[in-house]
């Protein structure tokens, strides 16, 4: 049971690091300001919804690119980390430039990118290749069940925190992001030096 409790956490913490539903939040409220409850409850649920389908599908896909490419666990591993580091070094650089959104709401660009996005996609596959896929799902679902009740809130949380803490927090989830992306890249280099070592 502490196993499981020990891998829940160590798939639960990256993934909610990597949504950051800290930086989500003030987008969320300002691409909803001006449209009805009734209209922004639809937008939260197709949201959600695309989220949740969009991970599910790189999820099952994941393995099966890996063989099609002839790309190891351990390669996605150091690639992962890089694409993380560089988005969690951009977050703490000029977070309002890349977590500004264009187009219409709904579907796009709430689901995707905003709450699944490239941050995400490559935290899930590394997360699958560590700890396995059902862990990793459990995980997933229970971040977007933060986010949706995040969504439902939003505007009660941003009054209580205040909009400068909320993006302080964001902050903090940005730095953990680049510590998670080291680690990602540590662990791939350990893998295949050791791998090659080997008689």
């Amino acid at each position: 049971m502490e196993n499981i409790i020990k891998i829940l956490l160590n798939t639960f913490i990256p993934l909610f690091v990597a949504m950051d539903v800290f930086a989500i939040l003030p987008i969320f409220m300002s691409l909803t300001a001006d449209i009805p409850k009734i209209q922004t409850q639809a937008i939260i649920r197709d949201s959600i919804l695309t989220a949740l389908i969009v991970g599910l599908l790189f999820v099952a896909l994941g393995e099966a690119i890996f063989n099609i490419l002839g790309i190891t666990s351990d390669d996605f591993k150091i690639a992962g980390g890089l694409i993380l580091l560089i988005f969690a070094i951009s977050d703490l650089i000029r977070h309002d430039e890349l977590r500004k959104p264009s187009g219409r709401v709904g579907v796009v660009p709430i689901g995707v990118p905003l709450i699944v996005g490239p941050a995400v996609l490559t935290t899930t596959l590394v997360l699958v290749d560590h700890y396995g896929i059902v862990p990793t799902i459990i995980s997933f679902i229970l971040n977007l069940l933060i986010v949706w009740i995040s969504f439902i809130n939003a505007e009660r949380i941003i009054n209580l925190f205040g909009k400068g803490t909320i993006g302080g927090i964001s902050k903090i989830m940005a730095l953990l992001l680049a510590s998670i992306a080291v680690m990602m890249i540590r662990l791939g280099i350990t893998n295949i030096i050791q791998g090659n070592i080997r008689p």
